[in-house]
C-alpha cells in the first residue's frame, strides 16, 4: 500500500516529515498574515510563532532567521500571483493581449484572491522594486478598493488597462478590443 503524500511532503513521507512540513507551512502562513497586517518588520519571533501556534524555537528548525521566513513567505505569495497570471494567459500568444489580461487579473485581486491583495497592501509594491510609475498607483487602487469598495469597480481596472496598452503603443481600437474581451476563469493556485 503506497503512502499518501502530505502537503509539502514527498510521496511516502513519514509522520515526522509530514509534521515538519505542516510546521513550516504554519510559519509561512503566519508570516503572510503578519505581512498583510503590515507588521512583518515589527513582529517579533515570539509573535510570529504565537501566530503560527508553534513553539518559539521551532522557527529555527526551518529558517535561519525571521527575515528568511518573511522572505520565503513573500516569495510564495508573489509566486501565487504569478501562477494566477500564468494560468490566465496560458493560451494567449499575443503579447498585448497577455499584458491586458495580466493587468486586468491583477487589478481584480481584491475580488478574486483577497489573500494576495492583502499581502500586496501589507508589504507594498516595494517587493517588486518599484518606487515610481504604475506600481505605487496600483497599490493605491488596491488599498482604495479595500477601504472604499464603492469607488473602485471592474470598469476602472479595465480603463487603466486600456490606458496602459495605449501608452505602450497599442492602437486605441485594439486596446479597446482587448479590454472588452472576456477574461479566462481564474481559479485557486496551488501552494
Amino acid at each position: 500500500m503506497a503512502k499518501v503524500a502530505a502537503a509539502g511532503g514527498a510521496p511516502g513521507a513519514n509522520r515526522l516529515d509530514r509534521r515538519k512540513a505542516r510546521t513550516r507551512q504554519a510559519l509561512i502562513d503566519a508570516a503572510v498574515r503578519l505581512i498583510a497586517e503590515g507588521r512583518d518588520g515589527r513582529a517579533s519571533i515570539a509573535e510570529t510563532t504565537e501566530e503560527a501556534d508553534i513553539g518559539f524555537g521551532s522557527l529555527y528548525n526551518h529558517f535561519d532567521s525571521k527575515e528568511q521566513l518573511f522572505g520565503t513567505a513573500s516569495g510564495e505569495l508573489l509566486e501565487q500571483w504569478g501562477q494566477v497570471i500564468d494560468q490566465a494567459c496560458a493560451d494567449i500568444s499575443d503579447p498585448a493581449e497577455a499584458f491586458a489580461v495580466s493587468l486586468r487579473i491583477s487589478g481584480r485581486l481584491g475580488w478574486t484572491h483577497p489573500d494576495i491583495a492583502r499581502f500586496l497592501t501589507g508589504v507594498g509594491l516595494e517587493s517588486l522594486d518599484a518606487s515610481r510609475g504604475l506600481a505605487p498607483r496600483a497599490l493605491r487602487d488596491i488599498r482604495s478598493r479595500e477601504r472604499h469598495p464603492e469607488r473602485v469597480d471592474e470598469s476602472s481596472v479595465d480603463q487603466l488597462t486600456e490606458a496602459c496598452l495605449r501608452l505602450l503603443g497599442v492602437p486605441g481600437f485594439e486596446a479597446a478590443r482587448l479590454v472588452a474581451s472576456g477574461l479566462p476563469p481564474v481559479g485557486a493556485v496551488s501552494r
